[in-house]
């Protein structure tokens, strides 16, 4: 793939340059795009001189990336691997590779999938109720069509923050079954009372939450950044962007608690020495896009990226680094 084709990618990435600021990539650099996608860090990883490894579950972004010259020859500078983000570790062993200089993740799901009506990512256009990344496994569809009211309420309550997910539930329950999208956006609509011109349609949340369960992304997220503490050797950095308050409030929380830098104790309390030394440096302030990307790309809005640089102590226990 040249550079000239990457333009016409059907993805713009949000807040490019200021990911490529803070992995600092440099000829010979080793960095894991954990969320291929259309590639388009990638893209600017190798224009930079770096070696990347890629990791995508949806074999459509595999299928897409491997036509790309890098992935061509005896020693390819773009090896993709039709894996989950949570499996990287494991991956990046058996490829015989310990270390890496740089680990880049964009959480959620693309703009190359919510503009494909047959994935069943948006109600912008009716499409099958899918909304699985990995196309396998239980769909949206399955899971509403056979789930009890309760653990539906609670899907969209957990993930999608729904006030309103008891009122929503009962309505998917007694309309099925549902098979596409439009179907389900218009119980939604009706269940909570949409009206045409509001500033947010309120079939947005219950969307996210069932997309996010169908795919455990919350789960994922949490042993991505659990293997990036393993896999970044001293200096390596670790950039995510994120889109809503979820998966921000995972990402900071690891990264506190990683740094050493999680709120003291109470004047009162004496004071109790990590168990841990920090694995990495004291994080960035976080960053948002700015007016002239928010004019060029609107789905940059909510869109916010952190990043940290790995100190050299040890990874932590597994079992002590994230839960989501």
């Amino acid at each position: 793939m040249t550079q000239g084709t990457a333009t016409t990618a059907p993805h713009t990435p949000v807040l490019l340059d200021e990911v490529v600021a803070a992995l600092a990539p440099r000829p010979g650099s080793v960095i894991i795009d954990a969320t291929f996608g259309a590639g388009g860090y990638t893209r600017a990883l190798l224009d930079a001189g770096a070696t990347v490894h890629g990791f995508d579950r949806d074999p459509d972004a595999i299928a897409a990336g491997s036509r790309w010259e890098e992935t061509v020859g005896d020693n390819p500078r773009l090896v993709l691997h039709p894996r989950r983000f949570s499996e990287m570790a494991d991956a990046m062993h058996e490829a015989g590779v310990a270390q890496v200089d740089g680990v880049v993740m964009d959480i959620g799901v693309s703009s190359m999938q919510l503009d494909q009506p047959g994935r069943g990512f948006a109600f912008s256009s009716d499409g099958p109720l899918d909304m699985r990344m990995s196309q396998e496994g239980e769909s949206a569809a399955d899971f509403l069509n056979t789930a009890s009211e309760e653990a539906i309420a609670d899907v969209l309550y957990k993930y999608g923050e729904e006030r309103q997910s008891r009122r929503v539930a009962r309505a998917i329950v007694a309309s099925r079954p549902l098979e596409t999208t439009g179907q389900l956006a218009k119980v939604v609509r009706k269940a909570l009372g949409y009206y045409p011109g509001a500033p947010k349609d309120p079939a947005t949340r219950s969307f996210q939450a069932i997309r996010i369960h169908v795919n455990g992304e919350l789960d994922e997220l949490a042993a991505a950044l659990s293997a990036s503490e393993e896999l970044l050797k001293e200096g390596g950095r670790l950039a995510v962007v994120s889109f809503h308050s979820l998966e921000d409030r995972i990402v900071k929380h690891y990264l506190r608690d990683a740094s050493g830098s999680a709120a003291a104790p109470s004047r009162h309390m004496p004071d109790v020495a990590p168990a841990h030394a920090p694995v990495f440096q004291r994080p960035a302030k976080a960053v948002r896009a700015g007016k002239a990307e928010l004019a060029r790309n609107p789905r940059a809005r909510s869109a916010v990226l952190r990043a940290a640089i790995r100190t050299a102590a040890p990874a932590r226990p597994a079992a002590e680094r994230i839960s989501a």
